[in-house]
Formats: C-alpha cells, sequence, structure tokens
C-alpha cells in the first residue's frame, strides 16, 4: 500500500528519513482491531519528532507515521480516528495511562491507505464535516478543546489568551475559544500572524509580550520559555496556565512568588479522550465552526507537506488526501 513513513532517523535532517512510497500492508497488532480505510489524515510536529528520532525507537522503524485521519470502517460507516491507544486493562481516562502510546510511535500511523485502530478508538463523522477537517481534529483540537474546557475549565464570557499564532493547537484554541463563547485574545510575533488570528475570530490581537489592557482569566501556554514570563503575568489572581507544549524551551523561571502570591494554577494537559474527541464533533456541528485548514495536498506529495511544516510555513492544518 502506499504509505509515508520513517526509514531513518536524523535529529538535524528529520525529512533525510522519510520515504513515500509502498510498504506492505500490516495485519491487526491485536485480533479485535478493525481496519479503517482512510480518506484524508493531518499531518503534526509529532511527526517530525518521530523523524528526528524523538518517541520513535529506532528498532520500530520503518514506522508509519501520522496520528490523525478520517475514512470508512468495514462497513463502510464515516469515521474519525482518535489517535491515543491505552492499554486495554488500564480503566480511567486514556490520557493518564502510564502505557498509553499514539498511532505511529507503537503502533503503524494514519499516512496510508488503511490503519488498524482499537474499535473503541472510533468516533462517527458527521455529514457536516469534510474529510480534510475531520482528520484535522484528533490532535490538535483535540489538544486545544481539553486545554479550553478541561484544564482551564472556561466558561461562556471568560477571557482566555492564546500565546502565539500559526501553530496547530494555538489555531484550534482560538477557533473553539470563539465558537464557545469566550472572548479571545491572541499574542504573536509578527503582524501577518496576528491579522490572520484576527480573521479567524480573535476579539484582540497584540505582539508578543506586550502589555495587555486588562488581565485575563486563563492563557493557552504550548510556546514555553519565550512567553511564560509573560503567561503569568497577565493572569488575574487565580487564573490557569493550561500547558500542553514548549516549543521554545522546557525550562523557563518558574516565578513561584508569582505562582503562589496569585493563587495561580498551573495545568499540564495531553491529548484528550475519546469521549472529549465526541464533544469536540458535536461543538463544531452545533456552532458552525470548523478547523482551518491551511492546504490539502495528495499523499504522494507528502514530501512537500512536511518541508512546509518543518519550516514553519504554516497557517492551520496541512492535510494529506486520499483518493
Amino acid at each position: 500500500m502506499l504509505a509515508a513513513y520513517a526509514a531513518g532517523q536524523d535529529a538535524d535532517d528529520p525529512l533525510s528519513g522519510l520515504v513515500v512510497g509502498e510498504i506492505a500492508e500490516p495485519g491487526p497488532p491485536h485480533p479485535d482491531w478493525v481496519p479503517v480505510r482512510v480518506r484524508a489524515a493531518a499531518l503534526n510536529h509529532h511527526d517530525l519528532w518521530s523523524l528526528r528520532g524523538v518517541g520513535l525507537p529506532a528498532d520500530r522503524l520503518p514506522m508509519v507515521l501520522g496520528c490523525d485521519a478520517a475514512g470508512t470502517d468495514p462497513d463502510g460507516r464515516e469515521v474519525i480516528v482518535h489517535a491515543v491507544v491505552g492499554d486495554p486493562l488500564w480503566r480511567g481516562e486514556e490520557t493518564l495511562d502510564p502505557a498509553r502510546t499514539l498511532l505511529s510511535e507503537k503502533h503503524a500511523g494514519t499516512f496510508a491507505q488503511t490503519v488498524w485502530v482499537p474499535p473503541g478508538n472510533l468516533v462517527p463523522k458527521p455529514p457536516e464535516l469534510g474529510w480534510a477537517e475531520a482528520a484535522s481534529l484528533p490532535t490538535a483540537y483535540l489538544t486545544a478543546y481539553r486545554l479550553l474546557f478541561t484544564a482551564a475549565d472556561l466558561r461562556p464570557g471568560q477571557r482566555v489568551l492564546v500565546q502565539g499564532a500559526g501553530g496547530g493547537v494555538a489555531t484550534a484554541a482560538v477557533v473553539l475559544g470563539r465558537a464557545a463563547g469566550l472572548e479571545v485574545w491572541v499574542c504573536a510575533r509578527d503582524e501577518g500572524r496576528r491579522e490572520r488570528a484576527r480573521r479567524l475570530g480573535a476579539h484582540a490581537v497584540f505582539p508578543s509580550g506586550a502589555r495587555l489592557p486588562d488581565l485575563v482569566d486563563a492563557v493557552v501556554e504550548t510556546v514555553g520559555e519565550a512567553t511564560w514570563a509573560h503567561s503569568l503575568r497577565v493572569l488575574r489572581p487565580g487564573g490557569t496556565v493550561a500547558v500542553a507544549g514548549a516549543t521554545t524551551g522546557a525550562a523557563p523561571s518558574a516565578d513561584l512568588n508569582r505562582v503562589f502570591f496569585r493563587s495561580l494554577r498551573v495545568v499540564g494537559s495531553t491529548m484528550g479522550t475519546r469521549e472529549e474527541l465526541r464533544r469536540l464533533v458535536s461543538l463544531l456541528v452545533a456552532t458552525g465552526a470548523r478547523p482551518h485548514v491551511d492546504a490539502v495536498v495528495p499523499l504522494a506529495r507528502a514530501t512537500d507537506a512536511f518541508a512546509r511544516l518543518a519550516a514553519g510555513d504554516v497557517f492551520g492544518k496541512l492535510v494529506l488526501e486520499l483518493p
């Protein structure tokens, strides 16, 4: 079958290990897993990290990449694939399972004509969502949904600051926050990104690190060291910084005096649950909000999409399309 897969790894030149071509179609990793015929699959920075050798041991190569997909199950039903695979014996929320993994870490991923998944990892795709839109949800949009409504526990009318604009999670947080009735502010490093965030629905945009006209109830933080001090500084007393990434570094000054003196909450969050994915889909259908898709390209041209992602030349989601 046609697939985009990691045949090698290089921390400095991740694309050197990417191959787009024919690979043997895998069988089910477990007897009860089901095949999904992939119609669209979205790229994430996780895929680049896999090519750099982070989170994917070399002894598992070649590995089909990709966490996100939408397609059809064996009965022809249109479905969205939930990327978090937990231990079958785990009881409780799958994001808290110490043995959890994502598709393409231990089991073949979604950048292929067929992906095998546990039957419990399928969520119905409503007809209101196109294939590319549905494929954009399971990582970036699910992460943003959980940051806003589980980690930060925000309610309509509250104010949230999204640090950064253009990345998948930050873009998703703007779209979902606006759809859910939040007042969405965005800080971004250049005017082009700020203007695009405004067009997505941000109520106000500011340069990175700017003094804001008021305090916020919560901050969505995926940038890390470059914005951490600002994130803590703009929170109201009792506010929350919800963290799901650290692209500019993971070890900023904790500023503990500010944290305890202003009773701030720092809440980490990773991906989300199948139930949260179902609620996310329902939110989009009910509100008419849709994921922002930067471009849709054929799977055969996956190398071009990876190159754009690696260069940071993306605003929204890059989606691979299969016939």
